[in-house]
């Protein structure tokens, strides 16, 4: 299983990245990234089949306890003792979720790197002809 982060989701749609069949069989999703992508659309037929697409994926950490926020702030604030920024703190609830579930995260989101960096967070590179096209 692979947790699959908004900024991946975002390129897939747009077309930009590609995944096959098997590929998704294998992506998990969390609430954070649920929320991240339906903001970001536009009401519509669409908008409501890439809900149920998401909803249809397993989720990891739902419901989520006060425990993973306090995780999430965790990183936060130890990726900027070391001088690190990382621009969404929602980020690190998505990375608090994956490490949480020792789950590899899939991004295109430079902030997952850098808590990579310091953290158990495992990141998934894909093979096989899955990224950005």
């Amino acid at each position: 299983m692979v947790l699959v982060d908004t900024s991946v989701w975002i390129e897939l749609f747009a077309g930009r990245a590609t995944a096959s069949r098997e590929d998704f069989l294998t992506m998990a999703t969390c609430c954070p990234v649920i929320q991240e992508v339906l903001q970001g659309l536009r009401p519509g037929r669409q908008a409501q089949q890439i809900r149920w697409q998401l909803l249809g994926l397993p989720r990891l950490g739902d419901p989520v306890a006060v425990d993973l926020f306090l995780e999430a702030a965790d990183l936060y604030a130890s990726a900027r003792r070391r001088g690190l920024r990382i621009r969404s703190s929602v980020d690190c609830l998505i990375a608090s979720v994956a490490i949480r579930h020792k789950t590899p995260l899939w991004h295109f989101d430079r902030d997952f790197d850098r808590i990579a960096t310091f953290s158990p967070l495992e990141i998934w590179s894909p093979a096989g002809g899955i990224g950005t096209g």
